[in-house]
């Protein structure tokens, strides 16, 4: 292990840096097109960080009211809409397709029925124009967005945390990933959504209009979280891995008792809605941060990040919630890194982000691709090297965090 970790490193820390200041005289532009779920995003990027054009069309409400994502309902939504949204980009950039440098689109992971209709709308303009197709790997796209903002140099520490994704993972190049530990169920934003319908949160007055994980942190704001009390999940497990499935289990357990002591029935609001929320929100926080800290001692004792100014990013849409920021704070605080996060519209699903993965790849030449014959789409994608094993073997105990 100790062989195999020792290269790692020297790819991680001895790696050329690039300035991402450097200006061009002509920048190359990209366009980004973004339908793996519920957002059918386009922006327009060019390579010093300019984002010239922009827009989204969010499918929230529209799902809000059918009580989760029908995938066919979404892809309907991304072609009733891809066409508008992709114009209203390149009118906003000023500049025509003709002069676009690539072409850039979400192609994994995500819902197979969405990201087919960005990849077929995608390759009709390649076809069209002429240009060079750029496939991007969603998550990858956000662990690299905060480059578009920060001279983020690598090797970084990323924890992407979404509605459909939980992952630890070192950042050692533009498409090079080490991978500490996954959700071995589902996500956090998908956990936090489940209970807030099962809390039938859309029935509350400040909350109609929000979604699952919006509506939890809202009213988490005006809760105990100490009249719930929750265990944190896997806190013997040391290893770099999630699980959230068992903590809303927990939480339907809570509910059915506070129903029957309250005397109301599944779909009525619960007095103590706020303090279950509170609860909820604190312990998802908690088992992030719980896991992180240990990948934070995995990488310094490997070797896999710098001795200095080293860096963690969170990014994702479940990263937009403010009280989980403050706790990996805590955890960036105590270990002497730097915590930076993308601002939520940023963190959530966009067409910046596709874009900016694109200019990355344009610079180093990575997956550039002149002839798109057999162009595909992925609905699952693993993220670059797991070394989760090596994680769990090295069984680091962390000691508790205090937030």
């Amino acid at each position: 292990m100790a062989r195999y970790l020792s290269n790692l490193s020297k790819i991680a820390v001895g790696r050329e840096r690039v300035s991402l200041s450097t200006m061009v005289k002509y920048p190359r532009v990209v366009l980004g097109i973004e339908t793996s779920c519920d957002d059918t995003g386009a922006a327009v990027v060019d390579e010093n960080g300019t984002i010239l054009g922009e827009a989204l069309h969010c499918q929230k409400d529209i799902h809000l009211k059918s009580g989760g994502i029908i995938p066919t309902v979404a892809q309907q939504l991304h072609r009733d809409n891809i066409n508008k949204v992709v114009d209203q980009a390149i009118h906003a950039s000023g500049i025509s397709p003709d002069e676009l440098s690539a072409i850039a689109t979400t192609v994994k992971p995500g819902l197979g029925l969405c990201l087919g209709v960005g990849l077929s709308y995608s390759l009709e303009l390649v076809n069209k124009y002429h240009k060079p197709f750029i496939p991007i790997h969603h998550m990858e796209a956000h662990a690299l967005t905060v480059r578009l903002l920060h001279p983020v140099e690598f090797p970084f520490l990323v924890l992407l945390i979404s509605g459909g994704h939980c992952i630890l993972a070192v950042v050692s190049g533009v498409s090079e990933f080490m991978m500490l530990g996954q959700s071995l169920d589902e996500a956090p934003g998908d956990t936090l959504d489940k209970v807030a319908r099962r809390l039938s949160l859309i029935n509350h007055p400040e909350c109609s209009a929000m979604s699952g994980g919006e509506a939890i942190e809202h009213l988490a704001l005006q809760g105990d979280r100490m009249i719930c009390k929750l265990k944190i999940p896997m806190s013997h497990h040391r290893d770099c891995n999630f699980s959230f499935a068992g903590l809303r289990n927990q939480v339907n357990k809570v509910i059915e008792q506070k129903e029957a002591e309250e005397g109301i029935c599944k779909g009525q609001l619960l007095t103590c809605v706020a303090d279950i929320a509170a609860a909820v929100q604190h312990t998802v926080a908690h088992h992030l941060a719980q896991r992180t800290q240990r990948a934070i001692y995995f990488c310094k004792k490997e070797g896999l990040l710098p001795t200095e100014r080293a860096c963690l990013v969170a990014s994702g849409g479940v990263a937009s919630n403010r009280s989980i920021r403050r706790v990996l704070q805590t955890v960036t605080d105590k270990s002497d890194m730097t915590l930076l996060c993308p601002p939520p519209m940023l963190c959530t699903d966009n067409g910046v982000m596709i874009a900016w993965n694109g200019i990355e790849k344009l610079r180093t030449g990575v997956d550039v691709l002149h002839n798109v014959d057999g162009a595909s789409y992925e609905p699952r994608a693993s993220l670059g090297t797991d070394i989760s094993k090596l994680v769990r073997k090295a069984a680091i105990k962390v000691p508790p965090i205090k937030i």
